[in-house]
C-alpha cells in the first residue's frame, strides 16, 4: 500500500488495514467467481482501488452523503470510496447476481456497514430511492448513464459540484459528450487522471463530471 499511502497521507491505520485486506480477498473470491482479470488482480492497488479513489480528487463526499455505484461489478469505484468515507453511504448495484455476492462477501469480511449491495438495475431501484452522485465504472456511454442516473439524484446540493455523475472514463470521449441531452450542452467537466496520480497506466483515464 506504499502508492496508496503516497497519495492519501491522512489514512487511518483502520483504513490502511482494510485497503491491505482487498488484495488477499478478491484473490480468493476471484479463484471461485471471476470478477476481475488475472492481470488486473496482480496490480489492484493501481487499476482498481487508486483507479476508483481518483474520484475522491473531485468531489470529497460529505458525511451522510449517498452515493449510488451504477453497475459496481466487484465492487468498483463502490468498496475503496466506502473505506475512504466511511460516514458516507453507499449502495452498489449490479445485473449480475454473482458479482453483488462477492461485493457483499467482501464488505462483509471488512466490516463496511456503509456498504448496501443490491442485486438491481438501475431503472429497479425505487421511486423515492435519491442520491447525491452516481458514481461508475466503465459501465456505459455518458448518454446512457444520465439517462439512468437523473431521476435518482436529490435535489438538493450540499456539495462544492451540484448533485450528477462521477463516471471513470477512458479513451476520447468526444461523441458521448455530443451525444448528451441537448446535443452535448448538458454541463460537462474531464478530469485527466494524470494530473492526479503518475502511473503511466492512468494515460487517456479522465473522471468525467456530468450534472445532473
Amino acid at each position: 500500500m506504499q502508492t496508496l499511502k503516497q497519495y492519501f497521507p491522512d489514512l487511518t491505520e483502520s483504513q490502511l488495514e482494510r485497503f491491505e485486506r482487498l488484495q488477499p480477498l478478491y484473490q480468493e473470491w476471484n479463484a471461485r467467481i471471476n470478477v476481475i482479470s488475472r492481470q488486473d488482480i496482480e496490480n489492484l492497488e493501481t487499476r482498481h482501488i487508486l483507479h476508483s479513489l481518483a474520484i475522491a480528487r473531485i468531489v470529497s463526499f460529505r458525511p451522510g452523503a449517498e452515493i449510488l455505484d451504477l453497475g459496481t461489478g466487484g465492487g468498483f469505484p463502490g468498496i475503496p470510496l466506502a473505506i475512504l468515507f466511511p460516514e458516507v453511504r453507499f449502495t452498489l448495484i449490479d445485473g449480475t447476481g454473482k458479482k453483488i455476492t462477492v461485493v457483499r462477501e467482501v464488505a462483509e469480511a471488512l466490516g463496511l456497514d456503509n456498504v448496501i449491495p443490491l442485486h438491481c438495475r438501475a431503472e429497479m431501484l425505487k421511486k423515492d430511492a435519491s442520491f447525491d452522485f452516481v458514481v461508475t465504472r466503465a459501465v456505459a456511454s455518458l448518454d446512457k448513464l444520465y439517462l439512468w442516473s437523473k431521476r435518482l439524484l436529490k435535489k438538493k446540493h450540499v456539495h462544492s459540484y451540484p448533485n450528477g455523475v462521477l463516471a471513470l472514463k477512458g479513451g476520447n470521449l468526444s461523441a458521448e459528450i455530443a451525444a448528451l441531452p441537448g446535443n452535448g450542452r448538458q454541463y460537462t467537466e474531464l478530469f485527466p487522471i494524470t494530473d492526479f496520480f503518475s502511473d503511466p497506466w492512468f494515460e487517456e483515464k479522465w473522471v468525467v463530471y456530468v450534472q445532473g
